[in-house]
Formats: structure tokens, C-alpha cells, sequence
């Protein structure tokens, strides 16, 4: 692990996410010659950094499933039905981490457990700490950028459709995206 540098010890403190300045979006490919984007608009998320000692941070990010938004009304009603994410039975979509190790001076591996459907399994999501500003209302904000990606399939996320020309109507690997600015509370 890179010793800690003298910004990160300055960063220590517990943090929430700014759902109206961050992003955690996916990306899914589409009939096999496209990608479609879409993004969860209702989510948040707490962090409670040690600068001293990295590895003993912790996350937790909460998604409602229902705000789930591609830009396309009809698509999103089948994203929140049981063929996709099943948000009746299953409203939210959580993420807990296990463990944190610095791999870089900007950045690291956030391990957790990601739960969608109801199904668990762990994930690490390399992460690029993308600096800290004081903000116009004297909060101290952090941000980070980070993706990875996952099979849906893992999550009983079976739904699809063979195409004509060979192939599926979506791919099984999504690719999950974290663009977050966190404010610090304490």
C-alpha cells in the first residue's frame, strides 16, 4: 500500500454524497450494435474516510431502483419490472464496503458487497480521487470517479430477447459508473 500523503490525512472525516452533483450511472449494449446509457436518480451514500489508516474507511450507497432513467419512459417501466430489477419486491439497490487499498497516489480499490434483487456478491471498484475544493458555502467536497464491470446475469437478471441476426437484444455485462462529489459533515 502507498503510505498515505499528507492530503489524504487532511481528508479525514465522515462524508455524505451529493446526489445533485454526482452521477451513478450504467451502460448496457443494445441489440449488439449499440450502447444505452442511463443513470439512478435517487440514491445516497455516506463515506467515513481515515487518512491516517485508508484501509479502515467505509461506504455505504443506497439506490432507489424505481428512479432509474434512460431517457425513454417505456424502457424504464421494463427496467423497473420484474424482467429487469424487480423494484416492487426489491426498491433498493445497496452497495457495503469491505475493504479499501490505495494502489496509487490518487487512487484505489473500494471492495463491497453490491446488492440488486435481493442477491449479493462482492465487487471492487477501482476509484481516481479527483481532488477537494472548499465550495462557495464553505463546505469541504471531495470527488472521485470510478466504474466497473458486472454481470447481470449474477444478480438473476435474465431477461432478453434473440435477435433475428444472431445475438441478444442486451448484453449481460453492464458497466456500473460512480461519479461522486461527497460533502464533509464532521
Amino acid at each position: 500500500m502507498t503510505a498515505p500523503t499528507a492530503e489524504l490525512a487532511q481528508l479525514t472525516g465522515v462524508y455524505t454524497i451529493d446526489p445533485s452533483h454526482s452521477r451513478i450511472g450504467f451502460v448496457a449494449r443494445h441489440a449488439m450494435v449499440t450502447k444505452v446509457r442511463g443513470a439512478f436518480n435517487d440514491f445516497e451514500g455516506r463515506v467515513v474516510f481515515d487518512g491516517d489508516d485508508p484501509s479502515a474507511t467505509a461506504v455505504t450507497v443506497t439506490i432507489r431502483a424505481a428512479s432509474i432513467d434512460t431517457r425513454n419512459a417505456q424502457r424504464d417501466e421494463h427496467l423497473r419490472s420484474n424482467d429487469f430489477l424487480a423494484m416492487e419486491t426489491h426498491p433498493e439497490i445497496t452497495f457495503v464496503s469491505t475493504a479499501f487499498r490505495q494502489t496509487g497516489a490518487d487512487t484505489f480499490d473500494l471492495t463491497g458487497d453490491l446488492t440488486v434483487r435481493g442477491v449479493t456478491h462482492p465487487v471492487t471498484i477501482p476509484f481516481t480521487y479527483e481532488g477537494s475544493a472548499t465550495d462557495p458555502f464553505g463546505n469541504l467536497r471531495v470527488g472521485f470517479e470510478g466504474a466497473v464491470t458486472i454481470n447481470r446475469r449474477d444478480y438473476g437478471v435474465t431477461w432478453n430477447a434473440a435477435l433475428e441476426t444472431g445475438g441478444v437484444l442486451v448484453s449481460d455485462k453492464i458497466v456500473l459508473e460512480f461519479e461522486v462529489s461527497a460533502i464533509k459533515q464532521s
